[in-house]
């Protein structure tokens, strides 16, 4: 190598030396500090029935919720949602999409190294020229390096990885969704059965007392009136079956589409009319700070919040100059057998500096739609706080509440029945007319009705509660793994 060549190398890496000092010794934006919100230290409602709350709540458990009802069906079908749903398999793709942009984001702080080879052959004009045809045989690597004095790369290194944990949070949230989901659509199922079950038996009935009816219009002891009224009662009933039959069969197309499955293919599984999951008799709840760090919406709103925080660091950085380094080694011949000798030896060493000194305030401008866009994904966390609050809210409430409403229509029905069997013995032995049997018949029905529905609101309300609690995923050792990740990125931001 000449002189000239070689005294360029040495200043290369002396430069290359002295910006490798600066390198992580100067980060430009804000670092993250994640938010604390204000918070209430109990859950206003306060223990009620079937409700009891403690200072921290069971993962376990809340990871598999749908277990305390002890049901086989309801769990088989949690099993083929989590390998089947179509939500969860798009949530699941769009994290691997999160984990190759934050890869991507690593490898652009890495060097480039490039290898080229080129053979070429050409002949110049005799008019304008020698008229000569020459040879050039040539290969070689390029390598090129920026140094990120400034830190924009580890800026984007931050963000990529705080995306990338934001989807994390996105697929455990659909699974926390999904699995409600599930469950609400069997309960429903399970309800659309049960008042089927409990109109074909007020239907057997109205049958019975219609019977009685026309055999007592045919000795003339009541009047067509009577018959007509029993047949309007007996038909009106007769009618409530073909819409249940269709919310039946919509409830397990629902169900079937949620696992990933054809409409229809869950009707074996589901089987004939079988009782509502049973509730657990009590339920602990976490305090509401236990339900912010389960959340699967509020932690994905945070970790958006801490990208979008690392992004105002990017566009400060172009404030600041930017340093390249790059090289290139090869060898140059005429001839392909003197290409692999000493002579044929080339090298190049460069190192460039520039800086934007006049952009029209483009650089200012686009560090305020980052900082305006950090503040808009801190009101977006701010809301999911309070929404994540306001559903365990609202889901103690209707929980404790649909339970006091349940045993009061228990009590109803247990009256009911007791007051159609007297006013159907007395209306045989002629004591009361039929209307009085028509009115304590239809209220049994419709009390009966509000029963059941009654029931799989308070399974229902327990599932909305579940939900709101973030259950439906397991977190193992939380705080161990968010520490082993912290490690690994600040291993990353150090290379």
């Amino acid at each position: 190598m000449n002189p000239g060549a070689l005294i360029v190398g040495r200043t290369v890496l002396l430069l290359g030396a002295v910006i490798s000092l600066f390198v992580g010794c100067m980060t430009v934006g804000p670092d993250y500090q994640p938010p604390t919100p204000t918070i209430p230290a109990a859950w206003s409602r306060g223990s009620g029935p079937g409700v009891t709350q403690v200072v921290t709540n069971d993962s376990v458990v809340l990871s598999r919720w749908w277990s305390v009802f002890r049901d086989p069906i309801l769990t088989e079908l949690m099993e083929r949602a989590r390998t089947g749903n179509q939500d969860l398999r798009q949530a699941e793709a769009r994290l691997r999409q999160a984990r190759a942009q934050r890869n991507l984001a690593q490898a652009d702080r890495m060097p480039t190294v490039a290898v080229n080879a080129s053979a070429r052959r050409s002949r110049g004009s005799e008019e304008t020229g020698s008229g000569r045809t020459a040879s050039l045989f040539a290969n070689g690597f390029d390598a090129s390096w920026e140094a990120d004095i400034f830190g924009a790369q580890r800026r984007q290194i931050e963000s990529a990885q705080a995306t990338l944990e934001a989807s994390q949070e996105e697929v455990r949230d659909v699974q926390v969704s999904l699995f409600a989901e599930v469950a609400l659509n069997y309960v429903e199922y399970r309800l659309f059965q049960t008042r089927w079950e409990i109109t074909e038996t007020n239907l057997a009935s109205q049958t019975e007392i219609y019977n009685l009816t026309r055999w007592r219009e045919q000795a003339q002891l009541v009047t067509q009136l009577d018959v007509d009224q029993a047949r309007l009662s007996l038909e009106q009933t007769r009618a409530e079956i073909p819409a249940l039959q269709t919310g039946l069969e919509q409830a397990e197309h629902q169900l079937a589409t949620l696992l990933g499955q054809a409409p229809g293919s869950l009707t074996t599984l589901l089987g004939g009319p079988q009782d509502l999951p049973i509730p657990a008799t009590e339920i602990a709840v976490g305090v509401p700070a236990d339900v912010l760090r389960r959340r699967p919406d509020v932690r994905r709103a945070e970790r958006k919040l801490a990208a979008q925080t690392a992004q105002i660091g990017v566009a400060q950085a172009a404030r600041y100059p930017d340093f390249t380094l790059s090289g290139s080694i090869g060898l140059e011949a005429l001839t392909a057998g003197n290409l692999y000798t000493v002579g044929a030896r080339t090298a190049q060493a460069v190192a460039q500096a520039g800086w934007t000194l006049f952009d029209g305030g483009r650089i200012r401008q686009n560090i305020e739609v980052q900082t305006a866009l950090q503040e808009e994904a801190l009101g977006v966390y701010q809301a999911a706080v309070l929404t994540a609050l306001q559903e365990v809210e609202d889901a103690l409430v209707a929980y404790a509440n649909e339970q006091v409403r349940r045993r009061a229509l228990r009590e109803a029905v247990l009256a009911g029945q007791s007051a159609f069997e007297l006013a159907r013995n007395k209306y045989a032995s002629g004591i009361i007319d039929f209307q009085t049997v028509l009115n304590t018949q239809q209220s049994l029905l419709n009390v009966q009705d509000k029963q059941a529905s009654s029931d799989a609101e308070v399974v229902s309300n327990l599932i909305r509660l579940y939900k709101a609690l973030g259950g439906g995923w397991n977190p193992i050792a939380p705080e161990v793994a968010k520490t082993t990740q912290q490690q690994g990125l600040s291993h990353e931001l150090s290379r």
